[in-house]
């Protein structure tokens, strides 16, 4: 059921050539055969091995943030949470020059991801920072992956302009049916379409197109919400069959993951055949992505979405048991207020915390998830280790 490795391969060098980069999966190891060079995770993993437990659990955490909230977004740089997201279409004078001196504020001079939510059409977050284009459905329908990767550059050129260092883009789902997402149908227009060849090359061309900008890219919501019983922001929903999704959405992700897309976000569903968990609480469903060959970073959905409040699990109580899943990064809910939006980080990481001196939670799991969130947005972490 894999795509030919070599079909991807040639996919993606197609791809570098019509943006005028390397692929994200081309290797910089060492041609000699007893050189071993030093990768980010390998170095992030050393970094942290001493940090305290706080400080490991607040790198997981990504705090919610409405554009305005530039005190949530200095404090969460301050405190060492690995991100912000931003949430809200207003665009404030300062909002740009407050995003880009976030970096400047971070402990240990690391990087902190500044997210947003940018697919396209009816889902662009903050506008007025990157502009509009068109729904994916509507990118795959009349442009060429070379176009689609070219207008996707132009919009990571825009974010990182602004400051935006992580987009939780592009959609893999595979869905034909072009319907407004709503409470019915999570995907519909989010989709490139219903073909699975084609989806996967756009998808890939959209990520390249980021990665040539310099932005991260964030592959979503594995393995596949086309066709999903309902949305899971509102409530519980089941994912198609885990046998159908290995023929059709599941292929996109391995065509992404081929070509080097250094994180994929989890959804809330759970998987007919696989889980009886939503997806981001599942280790099956950790496991199902990590034995596609994906090592990079794990993202979880909205942990505040109806799917996970439907399982009476708070903040807390899901972080930890993504975290034992095996996820990297932990999405909250939106932000209802600036106070709320801090409490509920700090929420999570006292989670996560009590939970490694409860020892329901290996240190050592910890750790992993820290370092891959460290080698994701710090990829020069190598230079920052003393010697």
């Amino acid at each position: 059921m894999k795509m030919k490795q070599s079909m991807m391969l040639a996919s993606a060098a197609l791809l570098a050539v019509a943006v005028g980069i390397t692929p994200a999966c081309a290797s910089s190891a060492s041609t000699s055969s007893t050189t071993t060079v030093p990768t980010p995770f390998s170095c992030a993993s050393t970094l942290v091995a001493n940090w305290a437990t706080p400080q490991l659990a607040r790198e997981t955490v990504v705090v919610s943030a409405l554009s305005t909230s530039f005190g949530v977004m200095t404090q969460a740089a301050k405190d060492g949470f690995g991100g912000v997201l931003l949430y809200g279409d207003a665009t404030p004078p300062h909002l740009a020059p407050t995003l880009r001196s976030l970096q400047t504020l971070t402990p240990l001079h690391l990087n902190l991801a500044v997210m947003t939510d940018d697919e396209g059409g009816g889902i662009i977050r903050v506008s007025g920072l990157t502009g509009s284009w068109p729904w994916a459905h509507v990118m795959g329908a009349t442009m060429s992956p070379a176009q689609i990767a070219a207008l996707a550059r132009r919009v990571g050129l825009a974010m990182a302009k602004a400051g935006i260092t992580m987009d939780l883009a592009p959609v893999a789902d595979v869905d034909g049916s072009a319907a407004y997402p709503g409470a019915t149908n999570p995907v519909g227009l989010r989709s490139f379409g219903g073909n699975v060849q084609r989806d996967a090359a756009d998808v890939v061309a959209f990520d390249q197109g980021l990665h040539s900008a310099g932005i991260i890219a964030t592959v979503k919501h594995f393995p596949g919400l086309g066709g999903a019983s309902g949305n899971t922001d509102n409530g519980p929903a089941v994912t198609k069959s885990w046998s159908t999704l290995q023929a059709s959405d599941l292929r996109v992700f391995q065509a992404a993951i081929a070509a080097g897309v250094p994180a994929v976000m989890l959804s809330n569903a759970v998987i007919k055949g696989l889980t009886t968990a939503p997806s981001t609480l599942s280790p099956k469903a950790v496991a199902a992505l990590r034995n596609l060959g994906f090592s990079g970073l794990i993202v979880t959905d909205s942990l505040g979405a109806g799917a996970i409040g439907s399982a009476h699990l708070s903040l807390a109580q899901a972080s930890v048991l993504s975290i034992r899943a095996g996820a990297d990064q932990l999405l909250g809910p939106y932000p209802a207020s600036d106070q709320i939006s801090i409490a509920n980080a700090q929420a999570m990481a006292a989670g996560i915390v009590g939970a490694v001196n409860g020892h329901r939670i290996q240190r050592s799991a910890l750790q992993a998830a820290a370092a891959r969130v460290v080698a994701t947005n710090t990829p020069q972490v190598c230079h920052l280790l003393p010697g």
